[in-house]
């Protein structure tokens, strides 16, 4: 009995190295849609040499000699389908060319590999890329790094890409528990998704079930848009806010209408883009921006005080040549600070420490 188990697993494993063996073939010698279709079934098999082969086909690495499949990487060769290392390179090796629809193939091939990587930033990153591009070849392994999985956030992802996936099914039954599943989603291609299997479904309880998700994944978008719209005009408005105060202030103050006020606010951007380009060539670029603030208030405070001491200085008390003087002033400023940086706009980067953001829901990024 034993014996017969250990012919089965070997007959079995045999078959299995065969299959593979062919898998590589076609992606090397094959057509572009057989190519496509061993790509799927290298990921189905999810091993190292399906995954070395597809890399170095990636690294265009892979080549060919005669009918033997040959990975070139340093000067060696290794034979892709046995994994016999030659002694020397072929001289008539002939490299692996794509084209742009097998490379799209092949990107979404090697994300759909990195799910099982035991690095956790990877296989998030894999499970982004997959997201509305996974093949239906793709849900075996996909299913089987879902079971693996541990952490929240891609299981979650994976879920989704089983459902989508599950969409295709030919089975009625797959494809309701699918659209059950997207219901709960929050992802705006969810919605593009479900739009696109209304198009295509005949059945009409999973029309119903479909347009009862939709209607779900809509009232969840539209809470995100109401707070991402909140956040973009506490942002924007703010400010408006600041730049209304100084008006408000030097008008109470002074009784000076100043139509140069935007223009002192230019001066303070441009003197924080100087500043920038000052921390560029140093080692300490991510903290500019704290030598960016007194540095832009001294500076327009300067300016501000220049013009206060050769022209309003003598205007005050009479408000509309002040506002005249003013409107001048900014002109002059303008056309001073386009000689000396140009028309084009120019950039100011955020260092590190203030970029990205905090994703509260796909659509709503603070």
């Amino acid at each position: 009995m034993r014996i017969l188990i250990t012919t089965i697993l070997f007959a079995f494993s045999s078959f299995l190295h065969a299959q593979e063996g062919r898998s590589i073939e076609k992606l090397a010698l094959g057509d572009n849609d057989e190519r496509i279709e061993a790509m799927a079934e290298l990921v189905a098999a999810g091993n190292e040499k399906a995954a070395a082969a597809l890399q170095a086909l990636a690294d265009s690495e892979l080549y060919v000699s005669g009918k033997r499949v040959l990975i070139v990487k340093g000067g060696a060769a290794t034979d892709a389908v046995t994994g016999e290392k030659l002694a020397a390179v072929p001289d008539d090796k002939e490299e692996v060319t794509l084209n742009n629809r097998v490379r799209r193939e092949l990107a979404g091939a090697l994300a759909a590999l990195k799910l099982v990587s035991p690095d956790l930033q990877t296989r998030l990153s894999s499970v982004k890329e997959l997201l509305g591009n996974a093949e239906p070849a793709m849900l075996p392994l996909v299913k089987k790094a879902l079971e693996k999985e541990s952490d929240a956030e891609v299981k979650g992802m994976l879920e989704r890409i089983v459902a989508t996936l599950a969409l295709k099914s030919e089975d009625p039954k797959e494809r309701l528990a699918a659209v059950q599943r997207l219901a709960g989603s929050s992802d705006p291609t969810t919605k593009t998704l479900l739009l696109n299997f209304l198009q295509e479904e005949k059945d009409e309880g999973l029309r119903l079930e479909a347009q009862k998700a939709l209607r779900a994944i809509e009232a969840g978008l539209a809470w995100g848009d109401r707070l991402g719209a909140a956040f973009t005009s506490i942002s924007l408005g703010s400010i408006l806010l600041l730049a209304a105060l100084g008006l408000a202030i030097t008008y109470g103050l002074m009784g000076v209408i100043n139509m140069a006020h935007g223009e002192l606010i230019m001066i303070g951007a441009y003197a924080t883009y100087v500043m920038q380009n000052l921390f560029r060539s140093t080692p300490f670029f991510d903290w500019y921006l704290v030598a960016a603030i007194p540095f832009a208030f001294v500076i327009a405070a300067m300016v501000g005080m220049l013009l206060e001491r050769t022209v309003i200085r003598w205007l005050y008390g009479r408000p509309l040549e002040t506002l005249l003087a003013t409107w001048g002033i900014s002109l002059g400023l303008i056309q001073t600070t386009r000689l000396i940086f140009g028309a084009q706009n120019v950039a100011v980067e955020n260092p590190s420490w203030l970029s990205g953001g905090w994703e509260l829901a796909p659509t709503v990024v603070l």
